[in-house]
């Protein structure tokens, strides 16, 4: 895929259907649906069976209560059971018939033409059993109860009663339909309610995909206004932070490449100054053109020193994972003075080290020796004649103090601020002069914070600098 039709596919919108908006809306309507599915299945199913269970044990017994009115001696007759019926008016059925043992209808309440009842039921009453059948069908209850009329351990006979039940199977009607109401108003609140919910959890997340499109394309100034408390809130404050670093780091890309570029022009234009007055006059003397040779390798020598400080930024960037071991600050104190006391001598500066034991830090080697030579450097190349370098490594608590004290021309309040900026420098004129690339004071701040260590400056201008560096 090319880079054209990347960008393009980042920049289309995503399907509605895809849409996490639309994916929250799905699941809570099925959660719902799920619910009223229920609501609306469960409850029936319970009242049904409940009718069921007490239509069983109501027509059983009533059953039961006329067999054993009917159960008076060993023989069923018509006129027996017909007196025994007159008895029994308290019966809540439809319909009631009475059979002998073979089968033969003794009383039946029903005045209907075709309604001989069910022989399946009547038999197997016959055979001993208690019987009983119901259903919900066309809004009423139909229930069957056969059960055998015993007397003296035989059967003498079947009772069937059959119930036709209007009126509570309305009443389940009835709460099926206010079920189906309420289920319907449900519906329409809960799918309201979905889609103000779906837009308020995407709300932050759609915000948060804008600003990703805006910081990517270079606006890295924007900034996302989460609401809420939630995850998505947390996530856009921390959106907003990644930006806010990465405009800073922006900012400084910027200003390191345009400095980075004037510095290192500034050299190469001398030489390209010197090597064309070099070549366009071939009458030029030698001792001119040693003169100018000289002049090149300054500023060659300059180049390098820019590139050096450069790689050294560069490598600290990259790698900020410092192994540490530890170091005697002492030492590498000493091992710089060493090292910069022809600076020292060839300017007229006095350099003088005041160096505690026990100044152990767990820290790079090479990481403070960089600190001490930039920090030593300075203070020789920025003094004055007949100056003054104080150097002192000390312990105070739990603190390793590091600090360097000159007597040169000092820092004016409002630079100090920016001292430690890369490539800034108070004097240029006077810092081209002495060698300076306006990097070695940044290096050490790098350096100083990669080590979680603390950096303070204190200048007055004609008195002296003194910088702390506390371990």
């Amino acid at each position: 895929m090319t880079v054209r039709g990347a960008e393009r596919k980042q920049n289309e919108r995503v399907p509605f259907f895809r849409s996490i908006q639309v994916k929250y809306a799905l699941t809570y309507v099925l959660v719902v649906a799920a619910i009223l599915l229920v609501m609306n299945t469960y409850p029936l199913l319970m009242a049904q069976n409940m009718v069921f269970t007490s239509k069983e044990s109501s027509l059983k017994r009533q059953a039961l209560t006329i067999g054993s009115a009917i159960a008076v001696s060993e023989t069923l007759t018509a006129e027996g059971v017909e007196q025994a019926m007159t008895v029994l008016e308290d019966l809540q059925v439809t319909r009631v018939l009475v059979t002998d043992a073979s089968g033969l209808i003794l009383y039946d309440s029903s005045t209907l033409d075709n309604r001989g009842g069910d022989y399946a039921l009547m038999g197997a009453a016959l055979r001993g059993e208690d019987v009983f059948r119901t259903e919900f069908r066309e809004g009423a209850f139909r229930s069957r109860a056969a059960v055998p009329i015993v007397y003296r351990g035989m059967t003498l006979g079947a009772v069937y009663l059959y119930e036709y039940d209007a009126e509570q199977a309305g009443l389940l009607l009835s709460i099926q339909t206010n079920l189906r109401y309420i289920s319907i108003l449900i519906s329409a609140i809960a799918l309201i309610l979905v889609v103000v919910l779906a837009k308020a959890l995407t709300r932050n997340t759609s915000l948060l995909l804008g600003a990703i499109r805006r910081v990517r394309e270079g606006e890295y100034s924007h900034r996302v206004e989460p609401r809420g408390r939630d995850e998505m809130a947390r996530l856009a404050e921390e959106f907003n932070q990644l930006t806010s670093r990465l405009q800073t780091t922006e900012e400084v890309r910027r200003r390191f490449v345009a400095d980075a570029s004037h510095e290192l022009k500034t050299p190469l234009a001398s030489i390209r100054l010197l090597t064309d007055s070099i070549l366009q006059n071939p009458d030029v003397d030698m001792d001119t053109v040693r003169d100018f040779v000289t002049d090149i390798g300054q500023e060659a020598d300059r180049l390098t020193r820019i590139s050096e400080r450069l790689l050294t930024l560069t490598r600290l960037d990259a790698d900020p994972e410092r192994q540490r071991v530890p170091v005697e600050l002492a030492g590498v104190v000493e091992k710089v003075a060493h090292m910069l006391e022809p600076l020292a001598r060839a300017a007229d500066v006095e350099l003088e080290c005041r160096l505690e034991p026990g100044c152990t830090l767990l820290c790079n080697g090479d990481d403070l020796y960089q600190i001490v030579f930039n920090l030593m450097e300075n203070a020789i190349k920025y003094n004055l004649p007949a100056g003054r370098v104080d150097v002192t490594a000390c312990r105070r608590g739990d603190k390793v103090l590091l600090i360097v004290a000159d007597t040169g021309v000092g820092i004016p309040e409002e630079d100090r601020a920016r001292i430690f900026d890369r490539f800034y420098r108070v004097d240029k004129a006077r810092s081209r002069a002495a060698g300076g690339t306006g990097l070695g004071l940044a290096i050490v701040r790098h350096i100083v914070q990669l080590h979680n260590a603390r950096i303070q400056l204190t200048s007055a201008p004609d008195k002296g600098t003194k910088i702390t560096v506390e371990f």
